[in-house]
């Protein structure tokens, strides 16, 4: 007959294992690019941000290396003939004013007839280096000001919290107009005005974390054994507080694309006749009746980029958010 003690049960020790198992399968890279993975949303991001970079790179490769000479050949020259400078061709298969579409020229040709894909190409590389770069800067600057601020607290706080304040209160567009006229109306400079403009972002957000992690007890036992402040703000509070920054940063990376195109479009990003979506949709803005696809096709461009990286973004939040449960 079988008694209490005959039935198998859970012990304790057994309980606590699967407990510790199941917490150790939750965290580190590895689960992130799992979860990353399992996101539908996250992997079409991923697949829009692969394709548009791999795109840049080999546009960075024909410029830097060949000097534009692969695909120049194919798509890049404009017409020479003086008579013919305004031809704006429509894409293959459809017809305007200007003559037939052709497949020499898939998308058409511009005002100066040079070929729109060659040219959405190129742009490809001036958005993503633009992109990476202004959030970079925003990026750095954001997370060293707001780890110091949130660490030490008082009147060092006070002051870092004031000056990103004072940034935040110009309006971003006045603020890089304003440091591009100062130093001058090139990429450069663009990046860099939009990326001071992404510190604010950054410090507020991560500073909001820090603030919580610095009580934590490792923190504390960091202390107490001697670590210096430096080590344990780049080795523990940062690397503790970054996944919500990682998450804005994607996302910023896109709006700092549209922020510099709308600089382009406006005259104070990359000039003529540098390739960039933005300039392009400037020039187009006189041809909106006769030839639309001139500026749909930039716009297009501009569009696909910014939602992958938005969706890029939402997915990485909800793979590193431990309240979500999967």
């Amino acid at each position: 007959m079988a008694t209490e003690t005959d039935t198998p049960t859970d012990t304790p020790a057994n309980t606590e294992g699967t407990g510790a198992g199941e917490i150790e399968a939750r965290v580190g890279l590895r689960y992130t690019l799992r979860q990353v993975r399992r996101d539908t949303t996250a992997r079409i991001g991923i697949y829009t941000i692969g394709f548009i970079t791999v795109v840049a790179v080999l546009a960075s490769i024909d410029h830097y290396v060949f000097g534009y000479g692969v695909a120049e050949a194919i798509w890049y020259s404009p017409v020479q003939d003086p008579e013919q400078v305004e031809r704006l061709l429509p894409p293959v298969g459809m017809e305007n004013q200007f003559g037939q579409g052709t497949l020499e020229h898939p998308m058409g040709t511009d005002h100066r007839g040079r070929d729109i894909l060659g040219r959405l190409f190129y742009g490809t590389r001036i958005a993503i280096t633009v992109g990476f770069m202004a959030t970079a800067i925003g990026l750095i600057g954001g997370t060293l000001i707001g780890a110091i601020s949130g660490y030490y607290g008082g009147w060092i706080d006070d002051v870092l919290q004031r000056f990103t304040e004072t940034i935040y209160a110009i309006p971003f567009l006045v603020l890089v107009i304003a440091f591009m006229t100062a130093f001058g109306r090139n990429l450069t400079f663009a990046m860099v005005g939009v990326g001071i403009t992404s510190v604010p972002v950054f410090n507020r957000l991560i500073r909001s974390r820090v603030v919580s992690v610095r009580e934590e007890d490792y923190i504390e036992a960091a202390r107490a054994a001697g670590v210096k402040d430096r080590n344990i703000i780049f080795r523990h509070v940062i690397p503790n507080s970054f996944a919500p920054v990682l998450v804005q940063a994607t996302l910023q990376i896109g709006v700092s694309i549209l922020i510099v195109a709308g600089l382009s479009f406006l005259g104070f990003g990359a000039q003529p006749p540098t390739p960039s979506w933005g300039q392009m949709l400037s020039a187009s803005r006189n041809y909106m009746l006769p030839a639309p696809t001139f500026s749909i096709f930039p716009g297009i461009a501009i569009l696909i980029t910014v939602i992958g990286f938005n969706i890029l973004g939402d997915g990485l939040q909800d793979a590193l958010d431990p309240r979500i449960n999967n």
